[in-house]
């Protein structure tokens, strides 16, 4: 009975980890026959679980939404990130998802073994973060559709306003949500520009509507991540700056988040950086605080700007 009742913790896990599993597959992941797997997916069945099943060669089983939600099984790093991410939602840049993360970090807490909530109040004890928020906020249950919906190759449809606050309706096949620690972005597929595009999540206006399922679709630039990068960097600024910076990829990368601008490497001490701004001024005060050496190529007015900068900054010194 003991070996049993292991056995369904092992399935309910399987099946939260994964949307859909196939007869074969989990069977052998809990070394059983075909047989005692339906018994044991009728057990979950009788203990309220809605499992779903199908037929056939490419038969399985998937745990669908029931009238309750089941019991989460997580390990001890799971449940650590879980309490962590909880206690800090509250300063994200997700809005009205306050309230609840508290309730639900109450809840955790109350059934952490000790070792795991010594773990998390010293965590706790020593992350201190800010109480201003950084950018835009999104709105929680957009957030958790637009993430469903790529899960589950659904296309969605939007109003959507560009950075002159021009309105558009867009259809697209939504792939990945991408946060640059500043805003959250969509990357997905505009079925009418036949392009990938990226969306800024807090300009979509009103809640999106899922439609018709579609096929994924290659990642654009290798990765959706870089993607994103690619497209901040190279967005219609009045100021596009290409610079050398006289260190590694590897050095500068921390200190030049993806949505400031694109490393590319030239040799073992220099590299290159695509950068824009709204400003001149913000262009040189980027650069000057970089900590390295660097050259301008261009915008010509960023060179002149530079230039004039030094005089300044050099009569300031005589």
């Amino acid at each position: 009975m003991l070996q049993t009742s292991a056995r369904l913790l092992r399935l309910l896990s399987l099946f939260q980890v994964q949307r859909y599993w196939s007869g074969s597959d989990l069977s052998e992941r809990l070394e059983v026959t075909a047989r005692t797997l339906r018994r044991d997916v009728d057990r979950l069945r009788s203990l309220g679980y809605p499992v779903h099943s199908t037929s056939g060669i490419a038969g399985g089983y998937q745990l669908g939404a029931g009238a309750n939600l089941p019991p989460l099984l997580l390990d001890d790093d799971e449940a650590v990130a879980v309490a962590l991410s909880l206690q800090t939602s509250a300063t994200g840049a997700i809005a009205g998802i306050e309230e609840p993360s508290v309730r639900a970090l109450l809840k955790l807490e109350q059934v952490l073994p000790p070792r795991l909530r010594h773990r998390v109040e010293a965590l706790h004890g020593f992350i201190l973060p800010l109480k201003t928020r950084v950018g835009p906020t999104v709105d929680a249950e957009c957030l958790s559709l637009i993430a469903g919906a790529c899960r589950d190759l659904e296309a969605l449809r939007f109003s959507y306003h560009n950075r002159t606050g021009a309105p558009s309706a867009r259809t697209v096949e939504p792939h990945r949500l991408v946060h640059t620690g500043y805003r959250w972005y969509l990357v997905a597929w505009d079925t009418a520009r036949k392009d990938w595009r990226t969306f800024r999540v807090d300009r979509i206006e009103g809640k999106p509507k899922t439609s018709i399922r579609f096929k994924p679709r290659t990642p654009p630039e290798g990765d959706f991540a870089t993607f994103v990068s690619k497209s901040l960097s190279q967005a219609p600024y009045p100021y596009r700056a290409r610079v050398t910076l006289q260190a590694t990829v590897e050095i500068l990368a921390p200190r030049i988040p993806a949505s400031a601008g694109v490393l590319e490497a030239i040799d073992d001490n220099s590299c290159l950086l695509h950068t824009g701004s709204h400003s001149l001024e913000g262009l040189a005060l980027h650069l000057s605080l970089l900590g390295v050496d660097f050259q301008v190529h261009e915008p010509p007015e960023l060179i002149a700007y530079m230039r004039t900068l030094a005089h300044r900054l050099q009569n300031a010194t005589a």
